[in-house]
């Protein structure tokens, strides 16, 4: 599978309202002059962008050497820079210290299981410096229990076409996504078939908030719908805000 091709349409997936709205949830908690922000997860760089517009010292870490190439691409469009690195989020070394850490749109669902999250956690808490914050977001129990659970999800238009399935899995809290691409080719007119199989899982609120406790973060916010509201029982997605 071209994994390049699979990522520029994974990238054109996402819808753009979702990253103004953490762009307004951010700005709404962090100062432009607080410091060097590092986008932990940042994918193809779509909101360490939006951020660094807004006046953010930002940079990007991704595991994904073909998310950074997009990445890449994205700055020389609009010709606004920053840094970006391929590595591990569970091993930052080598990293400096940062004002604030933020991790978006559940990259941390895809750690495979809670040791991985602690280290993640605390490596954050290594590199964000005295009085700093760390944001991100996660899936809720209830999303995985009730929504996600034979989930569908079909797009097409004259040259693509793009089927979502999501399955519970034999892990608590998992699911496995397998994300399908149709893809046209213009001069034989047939269609290439593109398929990944994402995994993800979170677990119950109170253990994300009695880990970060654990780490050292001294406050620790969560919040539902983007800071709108507070976190109910049928909450899909929680948002923390955490002090060091």
């Amino acid at each position: 599978m071209n994994y390049t091709t699979f990522a520029q349409l994974y990238d054109q997936l996402m819808d753009p309202e979702i990253y103004e709205s953490w762009l307004e949830y951010f700005k709404q908690r962090v100062s432009p002059n607080s410091g060097m922000v590092l986008d932990l997860g940042c994918g193809a760089g779509a909101l360490t962008m939006q951020l660094k517009k807004a006046g953010f010292q930002m940079e990007g870490l991704d595991l994904s050497d073909e998310m950074l190439s997009l990445a890449s691409e994205r700055m020389s469009r609009a010709n606004v820079f920053f840094p970006v690195y391929q590595a591990d989020m569970t091993d930052l070394n080598g990293l400096g210290q940062y004002a604030v850490v933020v991790s978006t749109l559940d990259s941390l669902c895809y750690l495979a299981n809670f040791a991985e999250l602690g280290k993640v956690f605390r490596e954050v808490y290594a590199h964000l410096k005295e009085h700093g914050k760390f944001l991100f977001d996660v899936h809720s129990v209830y999303q995985m229990e009730k929504v996600f659970p034979d989930y569908m999800y079909n797009y097409q238009d004259q040259n693509e076409a793009f089927l979502w399935h999501s399955y519970p899995t034999d892990v608590s809290y998992g699911i496995e996504h397998e994300l399908t691409f149709f893809i046209k080719d213009q001069a034989t007119k047939n269609y290439q078939r593109l398929t990944e199989h994402h995994y993800e899982r979170t677990y119950p609120l109170a253990n994300y908030i009695d880990l970060l406790k654990e780490v050292g973060f001294k406050k620790v916010e969560v919040k539902a719908d983007f800071g709108r509201s507070s976190v109910k029982n049928d909450s899909t997605r929680w948002f923390f805000c955490c002090d060091k």
